[in-house]
């Protein structure tokens, strides 16, 4: 397992060094170019950050559950040598491009979203099915996301109160740091101890106890607060600090590969098509999304983090650099599962819990008790989704005020956030009937779905990227050629698969949409492709 990981840290950190290093060149990066930060200054969305602070928030919005989750279903499936294989590539030439890319186009164009460039780019009706696409991928994260945190309060109490203490320490670090001027390291020690203090209090005290639709729509409201209020005030400082939670599983995990003395005990490889998902080619790199390259990334990056960025010279610490460290995430939730005998009760369980099992037996390296280490991987997992949810939410708000030519008033913030919140409500609150006959929560019919939109919208995303770069006379345009081809093929190829075995019903409706408009954007685009460089 030692060896395991220092070979992959190691092709991960010369991916940063070497072809984040190239990338930056080719872009010609400077550090005193301006940044919409500060030229667009508003006090609400446009705000310069502290980088540390920056990439707490921006790391924490792109992590979500998707670098735990899908490195264990798709080790479960075909093996963990095909899961880090395409992890390490697919971080290295394709989610680190993308994040990267995606950042620094929206940092020369004003902060603005990858679909308003695609308006300037390819052409006006782009623009709208590229954000209608987007609107409508944000809200299965914002449901999925929302339901999945939920049922971890319902069941974990310490889990729910340390994740409402993160909410007001953060109210009270924000005011420290931005109000108050207290200095960003005091700010930083003071709430981190007021963090530690409540969360040995959960463990000892156990009182804020709901059941999962209390917590559904008290997370729904949470969402709509961190939409509307300044991103200093809540957003921006709940996602740092929530970074640090996320920095200890980091060196939990890794010191539990690196020097735990575990040996590999689950198989290399199992099989090339899995009944339950289907082929290793195109699956796989559907099924590990966050962890090697997401689409998701690029609304973060084009939608919050742009906006606050104080140099463009941080803009490949920020957004490959991230990639990274979600692929060092992706690495450790493998390592739970590698640790595994192949008839494991525990590798049948959900990813989550095969992840906060795991980092419950890497914790016992500090004399900490595996069920305070199982409680504490649940409440990693939530913060990766709680800072999911509220970035996903603010970035709804976004695409829905580009999508209807609002501006950026109290009222129309107001507006733009319950309308994305609407639908949501619906799929959180709406039951089908599966197979069995039992009730199904209607966000389950979706999850088929997420990975490939997520996978598909990259795709599209690079697409976009690529003609900038020919518009723009950027060179080796083809090492973004490449991946977005290879991201096109492999997410059309898997959604058509997933339509032809399921048949007509409500997933094949959506995914039908879906292919519509994804299908519409590339040809929009290989038109823009084939007229001459502007």
């Amino acid at each position: 397992m030692t060896i395991f990981a220092l070979l992959t840290l190691a092709l991960l950190w010369a991916g940063y060094r070497f072809y984040g290093g190239f990338l930056e060149k080719i872009y010609a990066v400077s550090a005193d170019e301006p940044v919409p930060s500060k030229t667009m200054a508003d006090g609400v969305d446009y705000v310069p950050a502290n980088k540390y602070v920056l990439l707490g928030h921006h790391f924490s919005s792109i992590a979500g559950a998707g670098p735990i989750v899908g490195p264990i279903i798709a080790a479960a499936a075909f093996g963990w040598l095909p899961a880090i294989v395409w992890i390490v590539l697919g971080t290295v030439f394709i989610g680190g491009l993308h994040d990267f890319s995606s950042l620094i186009i929206s940092l020369r164009h004003e902060g603005r979203s990858i679909s308003e460039i695609a308006r300037k780019y390819i052409n006006n009706r782009t623009y709208k099915l590229f954000l209608l696409f987007t609107w409508l991928a944000l809200m299965y994260v914002v449901a999925v996301f929302a339901d999945i945190t939920a049922d971890a309060f319902a069941k974990e109490v310490p889990v729910a109160q340390t994740g409402i203490a993160y909410i007001l320490v953060a109210i009270a670090f924000g005011w420290a740091l931005y109000r108050a001027r207290s200095g960003l390291k005091l700010s930083t020690m003071a709430a981190l101890l007021a963090l530690g203090a409540a969360m040995y209090l959960s463990f000892r005290f156990q009182f804020l106890s709901a059941d999962k639709g209390t917590w559904v729509w008290a997370l729904l409201a949470y969402c709509f607060a961190a939409s509307i209020l300044p991103v200093w005030f809540l957003l921006q400082p709940r996602d740092y600090l929530s970074s640090y939670l996320l920095y200890v599983s980091l060196f939990i995990g890794l010191a539990g590969l690196l020097f735990g003395g575990y040996a590999i005990t689950y198989p290399a490889f199992k099989t090339f098509h899995d009944p339950a998902i289907g082929g290793m080619v195109p699956f796989l790199f559907i099924t590990i999304a966050c962890g090697a390259a997401s689409g998701f990334h690029s609304l973060v990056a084009s939608g919050t983090t742009s906006k606050q960025l104080s140099s463009a010279g941080d803009a490949r610490f920020m957004g490959y650099g991230s990639m990274v460290l979600e692929a060092v995430v992706a690495m450790i939730a493998l390592g739970t599962i590698m640790v595994l005998l192949p008839g494991d009760e525990l590798s049948k369980a959900a990813p989550a819990q095969i992840y906060a099992a795991g980092l419950g037996r890497f914790s016992a390296l500090f004399g900490v008790a595996p069920e305070t280490g199982r409680v504490f991987g649940l409440l990693i997992v939530s913060a990766f989704m709680l800072t999911t949810l509220d970035s996903a939410t603010r970035i709804a708000r976004y695409i829905f005020q580009e999508l209807t030519g609002m501006g950026n008033s109290m009222m129309s913030r107001l507006l733009a956030t319950a309308v994305s919140l609407a639908l949501p409500v619906v799929l959180l609150n709406i039951d089908i009937t599966g197979p069995s006959g039992a009730a199904i929560p209607c966000w389950k019919f979706i999850w088929p779905l997420f990975g490939v939109t997520n996978q598909l919208l990259a795709a599209l995303v690079l697409v976009i990227i690529y003609i900038w770069a020919r518009r723009t006379g950027i060179k080796y345009r083809w090492l973004i050629l490449v991946p977005a081809v290879f991201m096109t093929v492999m997410t059309v190829w898997a959604l058509s698969e997933m339509l032809f075995r399921s048949g007509f019903n409500f997933i094949s409706a959506i995914g039908a949409v879906l292919l519509a408009l994804s299908v519409t954007v590339i040809f929009e685009s290989a038109r823009a492709v084939l007229k001459k460089t502007a």
